[in-house]
């Protein structure tokens, strides 16, 4: 059967000229801010165990995974997110390395995502993981890079939001409700779905935890917001929680970002492995945020490795995409020089586009047959410069 060998599979698309060309110049951007800042590439496979993806805090929804089979029948996936294998290759191959280590990487990452959303099964990530390091520095470390990176893409219009995942964890421990509710409560606050999220609290018995549940929304804003949250609901856990966010956002504020950055208790990741400061980041033009991390102090105990970490990843695509609905489209790159041989002469014509070449001009050989055809391409083409070998 034929019929499908004209289109692409859902949420998958093809790049063209400008996109290609954007994506590598964001890519370059990121990344060498990221060797600057001291970080080493790595680079782990695109097939992984599907047993690294479905154990403990980083277990992913099965239905989120391109799955299949190797030929001994064990059940492997494609990579799904980056984080998770970094942990896997810093426990078993950078053990005895100094600590901290500092990584990043610039790959593809594979899962089902909900395409009305605007999302794509296949994505590529660049990010960072500062792993072995805790404390506010090592946080800031990261923030602070997250926010040179969207300075860095010609991002002017962006915004940060922070928040920390050990506040909503805790009221979900407070919750007269079992593990099922929570789960689904932390994917509804997620994807921003309130009103299942109000009408699946509003079943439960009215109690202190579930009333800050329900304010969640309300708590965005500045350096009143970990205050406000507090006197919602509070314990030990959260007060150190809020304690350390009013901190991180005062620190934050040195920058002179002119309200660029807000605190938002809302802010839940699906991955269950984030332990402490959470962000995203958002620029204009996209539907959705182009960057998130956090600290996930867990997640390499699971791999017997115990010692904190933290890190981000950049959507590329979808901060390309923003930016290239900023630049309106643009179409195959125009040659500074058309070169064209006459017969006999083509091998003259391929040395002269060399030379123009190690000049720096971008040179393209006419295949033409005839003058006239060489002249009426490249006024096709927009090249305003022709040069003819006879």
């Amino acid at each position: 059967m034929t019929k499908n060998i004209k289109i692409s599979p859902e949420g998958t698309r093809d790049l063209l000229f400008s996109q290609c060309e954007l994506r590598k110049r964001i890519g370059e951007q990121v990344c060498g801010l990221f060797e600057m800042r001291g970080y080493s590439e790595v680079i782990t496979p695109t097939i992984e165990f599907y047993d690294l993806f479905a154990r403990g805090s980083s277990v992913m929804p099965q239905q989120m995974l391109y799955k299949f089979t190797d030929n001994n029948g064990r059940l492997l996936a494609l990579r799904a997110d980056c984080t998770t294998p970094i942990a896997r290759m810093a426990a078993t191959r950078l053990k005895n390395a100094p600590l901290p280590i500092r990584l990043y990487y610039n790959q593809q990452v594979f899962r089902v995502t909900r395409t009305l959303g605007g999302g794509y099964h296949q994505a590529v990530q660049a990010g960072i993981e500062l792993i072995g390091a805790g404390g506010i520095r090592a946080d800031l470390e990261i923030i602070t890079t997250a926010v040179e990176c969207l300075k860095r893409c010609s991002a002017t219009d962006f915004r940060l939001e922070i928040g920390n995942s050990a506040y909503f964890n805790e009221l979900c421990e407070n919750l007269p409700a079992d593990d099922e509710i929570r789960e689904t409560l932390r994917g509804l606050i997620e994807s921003k779905n309130h009103v299942a999220f109000n009408d699946l609290l509003s079943t439960l018995e009215d109690t202190p935890a579930v009333t800050a549940m329900r304010k969640l929304q309300e708590l965005f804003g500045g350096v009143e917001v970990p205050d406000k949250a507090e006197s919602l609901f509070c314990n030990d856990k959260i007060k150190s929680s809020l304690r350390s966010l009013k901190q991180m956002y005062l620190a934050l504020e040195e920058m002179n970002l002119g309200g660029k950055i807000n605190i938002n208790l809302g802010l839940v990741h699906r991955n269950e492995y984030y332990t402490g400061v959470v962000f995203r980041g958002y620029i204009a033009g996209a539907g959705v945020s182009v960057l998130s991390g956090g600290r996930y102090d867990r997640l390499l105990s699971e791999f017997d490795f115990p010692v904190p970490a933290t890190g981000f990843a950049v959507e590329i695509d979808a901060l390309c995409d923003a930016l290239q609905d900023v630049a309106g489209q643009s179409g195959d790159k125009i040659p500074d020089v058309l070169v064209w041989g006459a017969q006999g002469c083509e091998m003259k014509a391929l040395t002269r586009v060399s030379e123009l070449n190690a000049r720096g001009l971008v040179c393209e050989s006419a295949l033409c047959d005839d003058r006239q055809a060489v002249m009426q391409y490249a006024e096709d083409k927009g090249i305003a410069r022709v040069e003819i070998i006879e």
